[in-house]
């Protein structure tokens, strides 16, 4: 089977899907931040959330529904900097995804993956991990809104976790973004093949 790819274009390849993977399973698992209310463990992503209190009619008082679900509207995400955060990293983690499929089909057709198209494809890595960077930098700004004070124990801010902690699901999307940003962009320069000059 023929190849537009060198043999680092490969190893790019394949790292490209893997830093891509990395950062769309963080992004969408609401383990980025961990606290607890009523006595439950709770978690929240940008725009999803487990564990939520409910008022029960038949007890008067307020309980936790433990399931993981999206918020019920985007309006309904609670802060504005989660919004952003929510649409920012969502682009990058497309962008990375893009790029990663494109590499991935490179490994199989001739003539995809030039020079100057692995290093386009490398510029737009850069571009998303850029963006999920913004969207992971801009999630603490949320810190403040109500729904993470109640679990974080009424303490927390804006950089201030209270008595939260941060989930695996952040570091996750992080570590795949710094990744295509340092490493998949520069070995994307190396990746095609030189293309063969054809007399006219």
């Amino acid at each position: 089977m023929a190849s537009s790819l060198t043999c680092t274009g490969v190893i790019w390849a394949l790292l490209s899907f893997l830093c891509a993977a990395t950062s769309c399973v963080g992004f969408f698992m609401p383990y980025w931040l961990w606290g607890s209310q009523l006595g439950k463990p709770v978690s929240f992503g940008t725009f999803r959330r487990c564990s939520y209190p409910v008022h029960d009619e038949s007890r008067q008082m307020m309980v936790m529904v433990e399931e993981c679900g999206r918020y019920a509207s985007f309006q309904g995400i609670p802060s504005t900097e989660w919004r952003i955060s929510t649409i920012v990293t969502g682009l990058g983690c497309g962008l990375l995804l893009l790029v990663a499929l494109t590499a991935l089909m490179g490994c199989c057709v001739s003539e995809l993956i030039s020079r100057t198209v692995g290093r386009v494809a490398g510029g737009i890595q850069f571009l998303g991990g850029l963006l999920i960077g913004a969207g992971c930098a801009l999630y603490p700004l949320g810190w403040d809104s109500e729904e993470v004070r109640q679990t974080c124990g009424y303490i927390s801010g804006q950089f201030d976790l209270g008595k939260c902690e941060i989930g695996w699901a952040y570091y996750c999307t992080g570590a795949g973004a710094a990744t295509a940003m340092l490493l998949c962009t520069w070995l994307a320069c190396f990746s095609g093949k030189k293309q063969k000059q054809y007399p006219y």
